[in-house]
């Protein structure tokens, strides 16, 4: 009975852990900041600049990079091509194809990426979700969950805070500025 009562409490205190995991995230019901409407296909078609790094969940900084992207918008599909230029030397390039379904709607593919992206627009915010094998320094890959945020700031630039996962455990941020060119 004792052990029973002690896996008990482990598993609560697992559950209330992994609830905590998630807590101040930003949310599309969150007061909105500006009037302003990001238009996903309006700011991405041409080029962008972004500067970013990633942040372990214990908050220390392990990798810095420059992202310069082309966008092309046809009226239906919202295409990227991102080459990422690292502070180690390394480089690497993702290409998106988005396809917007909806007013507010998004999905989304690029290599690596595990079945669709899906993400939606509100106001001036961005959510857009998914699963990537994201390649490492070593040469090898890690399978993560991205929940990517982005907001438009009053001088057109965009913030993009992106919480990573893997196994529903927090592995660190992505903090990323957009300008466009």
């Amino acid at each position: 009975m004792r052990y029973l009562w002690r896996a008990a409490l482990m598993m609560g205190a697992l559950v209330a852990m992994l609830g905590l995991a998630n807590c101040g995230r930003p949310s599309l019901e969150d007061e909105k900041l500006s009037d302003q409407k990001l238009n996903l296909e309006e700011y991405f078609d041409g080029k962008t600049v972004a500067y970013g790094q990633f942040k372990d969940r214990f908050g220390t900084v392990r990798r810095r990079f420059k992202v310069e992207i082309d966008g092309t918008w046809d009226g239906e599909q919202l295409r990227l091509n991102e080459r990422f230029a690292y502070a180690d030397g390394s480089s690497e390039t993702r290409n998106w194809v988005l396809t917007k379904t909806g007013p507010d709607d998004w999905v989304g593919t690029a290599e690596g990426v595990q079945g669709e992206a899906r993400g939606r627009e509100v106001g001036d915010t961005f959510n857009w979700a998914y699963t990537i094998d994201l390649p490492l320094p070593d040469g090898d890959s890690m399978r993560v969950d991205f929940d990517d945020w982005m907001w438009l700031l009053e001088d057109g630039r965009l913030l993009n805070i992106a919480y990573m996962e893997r196994f529903g455990v927090t592995l660190g941020e992505v903090t990323i500025f957009f300008e466009q060119r």
